[in-house]
């Protein structure tokens, strides 16, 4: 390949990159790009994992083999069968140099390859790939994972040049993957809440969306619990904000624990004392008992009085939930009711028959609804 069909290459599979919207979009587009500039067949993205001793295959594209997927969820492999990433690596930055790409074939030894690797060979021979070229990946200043690119057998055998540019697009690769991480941080602090940790409003009006939207389509249940913390203000009044704060922390801790009943509940804080768990998928009576026992926990926290616990669930009698506004809607004024009433475990909205509070309420005209909910609140 000339210097100008490289560079183009090298162009594309940055811009690839840049273009990703989630880490998998950019492990692909990084694997793709480096895949189509050295002319291979396949390629794939692995990451050291320290702490677990292993290499992770994060993506596969191109040609694969039966025993490869795409996005694998268990592909991975001990490190002690590549020893080029805990030694070779280390012991060439020791000596001053860079961890450069090299070449290993169906047959051995090949061009700038550090070491002859069975385990490598073995691999392109029960897959029927010729050769590869390994590049391996450091950001910020470590060994991060490689980049693995491999020709079937019939084609020409890579060689020191593609070895050479290989270590180029694994540079470019290091960059791309750096971008993604400052992106995805940035994501995480856009749906997250700064005091607790937990999902903020953002994150649960997406989140809601897109779980109604598959109730609509698949039937799934979906549910809301909505909670008030009682008596913050009064902290805040008496003890201080930061004691105050420090009560909101310690909920919402309580509501991150209770969440981890539901398989992939969302906990967030909604604002101020308003917190709330989105399920998608447990019945509505599994959730219920998850808030029961949110409402018990929450009382027992120092300084608070309390929770005022709401539950909306599409699996109750609360009429067709055609939107996330009216699932929320349902959710916000159970929680209501359970304020005005003073209850010490969750209201449910649709559970007290056909003419149900909570059902009425969350259906009135927003006018008579606020004014409502300012009744209750004045009934603390």
């Amino acid at each position: 390949m000339g210097d100008d069909r490289r560079l183009v290459a090298v162009v594309a599979l940055a811009q690839g990159m840049a273009a990703a919207h989630t880490p998998r979009e950019s492990w692909r587009a990084a694997a793709l790009g480096a895949c189509r500039a050295l002319s291979g067949g396949f390629a794939a993205l692995s990451v050291w994992e320290r702490d677990l001793g292993r290499l992770r295959v994060l993506v596969n594209v191109g040609e694969r083999a039966a025993d490869e997927d795409e996005f694998p969820d268990g592909e991975a492999y001990p490190v002690h069968q590549f020893p080029e990433i805990t030694e070779f690596l280390h012991e060439r930055w020791v000596a001053g140099g860079e961890p450069n790409a090299w070449v290993e074939t169906a047959q051995g030894p090949a061009a700038g390859r550090p070491g002859y690797c069975h385990q490598r060979v073995a691999a392109l021979r029960r897959r029927g790939r010729g050769s590869c070229v390994v590049a391996p990946i450091v950001l910020h200043g470590r060994a991060w994972g490689e980049l693995y690119v491999a020709r079937s057998v019939g084609t020409p055998v890579f060689d020191r040049a593609d070895a050479d540019f290989a270590t180029v697009l694994a540079a470019v690769v290091a960059a791309g993957l750096a971008q993604t991480e400052r992106l995805e941080e940035a994501r995480r602090l856009a749906f997250t809440d700064a005091l607790t940790g937990l999902a903020n409003r953002r994150a649960v009006d997406v989140r809601l969306e897109e779980a109604v939207e598959r109730h609509r389509v698949e039937g799934v249940v979906v549910s809301l619990v909505v909670c008030d913390l009682n008596g913050l203000k009064r902290v805040n009044d008496t003890l201080g904000h930061a004691v105050g704060d420090r009560l909101l922390e310690r909920f919402g801790s309580v509501l991150s624990l209770c969440g981890a009943m539901l398989p992939g509940a969302l906990a967030a804080r909604l604002g101020g004392d308003e917190f709330c768990l989105l399920a998608v998928g447990p019945l509505a009576d599994e959730v219920v008992k998850v808030a029961d026992d949110l409402c018990r926990r929450a009382g027992e926290l120092e300084l608070g009085e309390g929770v005022a616990c709401g539950v909306a669930s599409t699996e109750d009698p609360i009429g067709p939930v055609s939107s996330a506004r009216r699932l929320f809607r349902l959710a916000d004024a159970a929680q209501y009711r359970a304020k005005a009433v003073r209850a010490a475990r969750p209201v449910v909205a649709g559970r007290e028959g056909p003419d149900d509070p909570v059902v009425r309420l969350a259906d009135e005209p927003s006018r008579e609804r606020t004014a409502e909910r300012r009744r209750f609140r004045g009934r603390r």
